[in-house]
């Protein structure tokens, strides 16, 4: 078992705390707080052993997870790497791209590992689907949030789009072409509304919308590709696939069938994938236990979040 520790126990980082002290992957240490009263609390509350400096706690692990606020992320990282310790991150992986950089080159330089906390790469309607999601040529992406506070300390496009934007990248094989975007700021001081549409190089253009401001949540993404539409659902954590084929010669009663101005007839059938339960946050984390143990790329690399951050900062600079 791995020896872990955790940097941050606001919100996330109590959930994982929980994880990491369940999981048989791992053996939790503690963990570090910058605010020794909310370290003393999480402490007597659950039994998590508290650590009063970053720089003890890092030499009692193996592995250091950092559920930080973003602007803390960098130097985190920066102090584990260098004692030779393996480094999960959570999203975004750094405030800045040059920073981002800055930590790929330094766990190559100590020979560690390093994952990015892109949690929907791991939802389990993503998973059921990925597989038939073939060169899509039109993605059109919405994440929808009630008002929260606790995540305007950054862009609506860092806190929340940028799980799309992971999620497309990790689908497309092609280079970014242009972005183009809009923002609104209605009670943050950054945008709490975003619009982008991403265009590749080999041709698909994604449209990606974000708020934290609406009266519902949604995670929906839908992907259209030859033959295919392909839509996710990554909150109720659910998927549907239709597809076309050449139609039979002599259809059933219930077939569908299409035919346009050319006379061409298509089938349409439907497809709806079964999508087995999880937990994503501990997958996500057990899994960089396998690449650890394992010596073998992480899902998640350091470089997946350099180029998601990368994005969303050209997105971000539109504005």
């Amino acid at each position: 078992m791995l020896n872990a520790g955790v940097l941050g126990a606001g919100h996330l980082g109590k959930i994982h705390l929980r994880l990491l002290n369940q999981s048989n992957k791992y053996n939790l240490v503690g963990f570090y707080d910058s605010s020794e009263e909310n370290g003393k609390k999480v402490e007597a509350e659950f039994g998590y052993k508290y650590f009063n400096s970053i720089e003890a706690l890092i030499d009692a692990v193996d592995m250091v997870d950092i559920v930080t606020p973003t602007l803390s992320h960098y130097d985190c990282a920066r102090q584990a790497i260098a004692k030779g310790k393996h480094i999960f991150i959570e999203k975004p992986i750094t405030n800045t791209v040059e920073e981002a950089e800055t930590l790929r080159t330094l766990v190559a330089e100590h020979g560690v590992k390093g994952q990015v906390g892109h949690v929907e790469r791991f939802n389990p309607a993503f998973i059921a689907i990925k597989h038939q999601l073939d060169s899509p040529m039109f993605i059109e992406a919405h994440r929808l949030a009630e008002f929260n506070p606790r995540g305007t300390d950054v862009p609506v496009v860092l806190d929340l789009m940028i799980h799309d934007i992971d999620v497309i990248l990790s689908v497309v094989q092609s280079k970014v072409k242009s972005v183009s975007a809009s923002g609104v700021s209605v009670i943050s001081d950054t945008p709490d509304i975003a619009n982008a549409r991403i265009e590749f190089v080999n041709g698909c253009v994604a449209n990606l919308t974000a708020s934290r401001i609406s009266l519902k949540n949604m995670r929906k993404t839908r992907f259209f590709q030859k033959d295919a539409y392909i839509s996710v659902d990554f909150l109720e954590k659910k998927c549907e696939v239709v597809k076309m084929k050449d139609a039979p010669e002599t259809p059933g009663d219930f077939d569908m069938i299409l035919q346009n101005a050319e006379g061409i007839k298509k089938q349409i059938y439907f497809d709806n994938p079964d999508v087995p339960s999880n937990n994503a946050i501990l997958d996500e984390l057990e899994s960089f236990a396998d690449a650890i143990n394992t010596n073998t790329k992480p899902i998640v690399t350091l470089h997946d979040g350099t180029e998601a951050l990368r994005v969303a900062s050209m997105i971000i600079d539109q504005f």
